[in-house]
């Protein structure tokens, strides 16, 4: 089995982008400072890391899928251990049987590359237009599955769940008609509803926002082009300057097809891009409020990864009576990856935090470095924690310190640092209360981990018994 050679001249297969060549697990590892005593679970992030040798024009997002994990019990960091998402393509690779599961039918094959989130009691990796894959604990692919479907369009990168309900809320998009669609997965991890979307076209929605009462589709010119996929473009989203980008307030009670068009509001925005918001809430004056960050475009130009300008941090007030949208510049400098406290998803936030960096610059590259924000979305600041010289972060996630009784900011991010003095990448854990502080603990890696994109912490309670 081989990886790519990182002497690609694809810049997504260089640096830190560059795929690692196998399967390792190491438990002895090096910790500097104290692992916090509560934390009994693991981390785990996905990312590309592709097999093979894929071609100049290989696009970032596409690589087969690899989940980075770090096991940490009384104090202790157990494991590190990295898999492959055993898809069909990967148990092909490797010469062993494909794990079962349903057929994904007219669904891509999926590669679980995107995203690590826990439901149901299992853990499940992710990805767009395709189904998604449950991992054991230790990162053994055990299968595909549905949750009792059939799921249309599969799922999608990142679903929204409801703390007060357990439910899962899937916006998930398709190239072929119905282009979207509206999953509800109960906290039992039974399928309770599926029902399309009236959108313009076969549109590219990474992401959703979830409020108490609705789910937000961003409706943006990211579309998928027949010509290029029939030539054989394995990422065939491109920008398009004649698609009306628009956001569409969902009901989240729509059970039809012809509620969900007769009861879903879709305003107008100025062309952008949104793969990530960082929450949604209904505000007490009938508005609908969603902190996003905003691309200025995306695929416009740059074709195998997103290279289109600056990301920033914007408020959007979303005004369903008015029909408006009403945006805010929280913060002008580059980032990515917001995330907040998810027993606040749906709900009024305070505090919210972002990787302070745009997506291109993950590879470990350059001189260019990355920093941990932390925005105060009330008072109105940010705050910056410095990950060091040659040292650039990815996605970092709050991990509250007590789920029943701490209160927002009360706990820990996480998140993977890559060190291009060493080649190697870290843990760190840092104290979100006291964010210009060194870190509470470094877990150091025995290798790298390359530039992904997301993941969660997956406490043992979470897991079945």
């Amino acid at each position: 089995m081989t990886t790519t050679e990182a002497t690609s001249g694809n810049r997504y297969l260089q640096g830190n982008f560059a795929p690692v060549p196998d399967e390792i697990t190491v438990t002895d590892l090096e910790v500097i400072g104290a692992i916090p005593e509560a934390l009994a679970g693991r981390y785990l992030r996905t990312g590309p890391n592709p097999i093979g040798h894929p071609d100049e024009n290989h696009h970032w997002f596409l690589g087969d899928g690899m989940v980075h994990g770090v096991d940490l019990h009384g104090g202790e960091a157990r494991w590190y251990r990295n898999r492959w998402v055993r898809s069909a393509e990967i148990a092909a690779m490797q010469g062993v049987d494909e794990v079962p599961g349903p057929a994904e039918g007219g669904v891509f094959g999926g590669s679980g590359n995107t995203n690590v989130v826990h439901h149901a009691g299992g853990i499940w990796a992710i990805n767009e237009l395709s189904l998604p894959y449950e991992l054991s604990p230790e990162l053994e692919t055990l299968r595909r599955w549905d949750f009792g479907g059939p799921l249309p369009a599969g799922t999608t990168a990142h679903p929204k769940f409801d703390p007060a309900t357990g439910e899962m809320h899937v916006m998930a998009y398709n190239f072929v008609e119905p282009y979207l669609w509206y999953h509800v997965v109960d906290a039992a991890g039974r399928l309770v509803r599926s029902v399309p979307v009236d959108v313009a076209g076969p549109v590219m929605v990474h992401d959703m926002g979830l409020t108490d009462t609705r789910a937000i589709a961003f409706d943006l010119p990211v579309v998928f082009d027949l010509e290029l996929a029939m030539n054989g473009v394995r990422f065939p989203y491109v920008w398009d300057d004649d698609y009306t980008p628009r956001v569409g307030l969902v009901p989240r009670h729509v059970d039809t097809a012809e509620r969900a068009t007769a009861e879903t509001t879709w305003i107008e925005v100025d062309p952008c891009y949104v793969f990530h918001p960082l929450n949604a809430y209904d505000a007490t004056d009938g508005t609908v409020v969603v902190d996003l960050v905003r691309h200025p475009s995306m695929f416009r130009t740059v074709k195998n990864g997103p290279d289109e300008g600056t990301p920033v941090l914007e408020r959007w007030v979303i005004d369903p009576v008015a029909g408006k949208v009403a945006t805010e510049l929280l913060d002008g400098r580059a980032q990515e990856f917001p995330r907040a406290d998810e027993r606040l998803a749906g709900r009024e936030h305070r505090y919210g935090y972002a990787l302070g960096a745009a997506l291109n610059d993950f590879g470990g590259q350059s001189d260019q470095a990355t920093s941990v924000l932390k925005h105060d979305v009330v008072a109105g600041t940010t705050t910056e924690h410095d990950l060091g010289a040659g040292r650039v972060g990815g996605e970092f996630v709050f991990v509250p310190a007590d789920d029943a009784t701490s209160g927002e900011d009360e706990g820990w991010l996480m998140g993977y640092v890559y060190d291009r003095s060493t080649d190697t990448s870290d843990l760190v854990i840092l104290d979100a209360h006291d964010f210009g502080a060194d870190p509470v603990a470094t877990v150091k890696l025995p290798r790298r981990v390359p530039a992904g994109f997301h993941g969660n912490w997956i406490p043992d309670r979470a897991l079945h018994s």
